[in-house]
């Protein structure tokens, strides 16, 4: 069974994208340092590339980077890190994760080098716990949303009223389908709630939270003549929050239960489970459910009358707010919150009824914001074809792909735009979506489907308007995206020429050739039989034999480079590696000096505690600090990761077959 150094899980809502952005951030960082790792995401096919417990039991640290339930207990007793999934999209972000995981084995000295704001983080906020809780309802209940909205959104193909059979546009097939969507939009409370409890409280807490969503979606009955409750009565449901609170209060229940159950015999553990759980959960919670139904669903009442009420404003106040939040974090928190507030009226609109006012305003808002997250991508697009010149060509690969993300109505291709450049790509962002949201409600458009993008254009009313609304945002945003970089570009352009004149004569002395050539370690740069007392002492001869060379003017200076890069954190890798590294200017000449050392050196802290037996140690001049010794050192520890490359290293005593070897992955 392989051993990882690092195993993952990540999650995000809905599933689609986040969870593996996440995944492939985390596995460059880990590649970056040296590390093996596996991940395992919980998307919306469910979970993948699943840890085994023999890997939780081997790996080293952990980093759960997840808003919705990952079943992170397994993982109890490792060293962890667990962050919201949208503090692992970048490479840069998910190696900070990395790091922190394997900083929290205890080491004193380590821990207290970590950023104040990372302490912070290390300890999962309220807010986190309480965002991945609901978010892990959310990622439930979205399936049957757009499984029930669609189904029924396709059965309007036939008419308006082709599920009536006393309507002239009947159609048996179209009431069918009516009749399934309407099953599967009715779900989505209990399966909410059910799901949100499932998060806190496990399995025994699904039972609870169904009844909690059941109760939420029907209200207290109550009989019309008698005033009195009465199970043949009909009372007022309350819906979307009274899901979410009956979610909570389902799944603390299950907690407090446990801790009141806690002092039976532990052979009545079965009867726990199967009988005492379920049956004082679902009375407590059933109980609270009903008795404040009234106070719920006048709350409900109040948010959808606010929700009208800004539409009463304008399109523009309406459309504006449905833009900006769907803009703003790109599938995080926000926009999910503009994207659950759409489908709950959704909801409601399509139990309304086609023709009703809660219809045509629910519809009306879902198709606001379904504009609203699909043009973030398309502005990308936009970009990347018409100013082709000012991106990278990574990113221009990005922003086409993000074509077909965009028009199929996943937001979160544009993330890596906008991390970028948060100022001012955000703004642009908000400003586009809320161009065609606005535009959207202006234009009188109906969407009776969740989720799909263009794919559900066949049932949108006023579809063409619909589509022409998103194109003008997303230009409209797109032409400022590029006025940003061109300026960003020429600027860039304009600064390049002043960093040269004072290093530009020895910087072009060193420049690239060197750093590309077959023979850029030479051999009398390897040393195969040293003993180094200590690292300091290892890193001193490195120092002094760069002098000896004409790689470097001052070897104290050398030396203290290499041990304040040693204080930022250790370059002692796995398997008897280190790649300490200096950035001076009395290094004259870019260069890498290689030491071997049988015995080990001890003291030098590695990500595996095992001694260093060889240092690859890179020189480089200040005026390349950003240029070849990243290069280099990025080159140097993908080598690492290749088993022959350490084998051959580490095994030989042959200098010349080192300094190959290692120039052959410089090349």
């Amino acid at each position: 069974m392989a051993k990882f150094d690092i195993i993952a899980a990540t999650g995000c809502p809905t599933g689609i994208a986040h969870t593996f952005m996440a995944k492939e951030a985390l596995e460059k960082a880990a590649a970056e340092r040296g590390l093996t790792i596996k991940v395992e995401t919980h998307g919306q096919v469910g979970v993948e590339n699943e840890l085994t417990k023999s890997e939780i039991a081997g790996a080293k640290a952990v980093v759960v980077a997840a808003d919705k339930d990952v079943q992170a207990e397994r993982f109890a007793g490792k060293p962890m890190v667990s962050v919201g999934v949208s503090k692992a999209l970048s490479v840069e972000a998910a190696g900070k994760l990395i790091d922190r995981a394997l900083a929290a084995k205890g080491d004193s000295t380590v821990a207290a080098a970590a950023d104040v704001e990372d302490e912070v983080e290390e300890k999962e906020s309220i807010g986190h716990i309480i965002y991945k809780h609901l978010m892990n309802g959310v990622s439930h209940m979205l399936v049957f949303v757009v499984a029930g909205g669609v189904l029924t959104a396709v059965s309007f193909l036939w008419g308006i009223t082709s599920f009536d059979s006393t309507a002239s546009d009947y159609n048996s097939f179209a009431a069918m389908l009516k009749i399934i969507g309407g099953i599967a939009m009715n779900l989505m409370v209990p399966v909410l709630s059910a799901y949100i409890a499932e998060s806190i409280g496990k399995r025994p807490a699904l039972v609870p939270g169904f009844v909690a969503g059941m109760i939420a979606i029907q209200g207290l009955p109550v009989n019309a003549e008698t005033g009195m409750i009465d199970a043949g009565g009909v009372g007022v449901g309350f819906g979307f929050l009274g899901g979410i609170v009956g979610g909570f209060l389902a799944g603390y229940v299950i907690l407090l239960l446990e801790k009141v159950f806690a002092g039976l015999p532990k052979n009545l553990d079965g009867l726990k489970a199967i009988f005492l759980y379920p049956l004082f959960s679902t009375a407590i919670v059933g109980l609270v459910m009903l008795g404040i139904s009234g106070p719920m669903a006048a709350i409900n009442t109040a948010m959808m009358d606010f929700l009208k009420g800004l539409s009463a404003s304008g399109a523009v106040v309406l459309g504006l707010a449905i833009g900006c939040m769907c803009a703003f974090d790109m599938g995080g928190p926000v926009n999910k919150a503009a994207y659950v507030t759409g489908t709950a009226m959704l909801t409601e609109a399509l139990a309304a009824g086609v023709g009703t006012d809660t219809y045509n305003f629910g519809t009306n808002f879902m198709a606001a914001v379904s504009a609203a997250c699909i043009v973030p991508p398309l502005i990308t697009t936009f970009a990347v074809v018409v100013g082709k010149k000012y991106f990278s060509q990574e990113d221009h690969d990005a922003g086409v792909v993000n074509l077909i993300l965009g028009c199929t109505h996943i937001t979160e291709g544009a993330i890596p735009f906008m991390t970028k450049n948060i100022w001012p790509v955000m703004p642009i962002m908000m400003l586009g979506s809320s161009i065609a949201s606005i535009l959207t409600i202006m234009f009188n458009v109906h969407d009776p489907a969740p989720h799909g993008g263009f794919l559900v254009l066949p049932v949108v009313e006023n579809g063409p308007l619909w589509v022409l609304a998103i194109l003008i945002g997303a230009v409209v945003g797109g032409i400022l995206f590029v006025a940003f970089k061109k300026y960003d570009f020429e600027k860039n352009q304009k600064a390049a020429p002043a960093a040269k004149p004072v290093e530009a004569p020895k910087a072009a002395a060193v420049e690239a050739p060197k750093a590309e050539a077959a023979d850029f370690v030479k051999v009398e740069n390897v040393f195969v039989a040293e003993d180094f007392a200590s690292r300091d002492e290892a890193l001193s001869f490195v120092s002094n034999q760069a002098v000896k060379a004409g790689i470097a003017s001052d070897a104290d200076a050398v030396l203290n480079a290499f041990l304040a890069r040693e204080a930022e954190g250790t370059t002692g890798m796995m398997e008897g590696f280190a790649i300490p590294h200096a950035k001076s200017d009395a290094i004259t000449e870019a260069a890498v000096i290689v030491v071997k050392d049988e015995s080990g050196v001890t003291g030098w802290d590695t990500m595996d505690g095992a001694p260093v037996n060889v240092a690859i140690a890179l020189l480089i001049p200040g005026a390349q600090a950003g240029t070849t010794h990243l290069k280099i050192l990025s080159k140097v520890a993908e080598a690492l990761m290749d088993e022959d490359f350490r084998a051959t290293v580490k095994g030989s005593t042959d200098a010349v077959k080192i300094a190959k070897t290692i120039n052959a992955r410089l090349v």
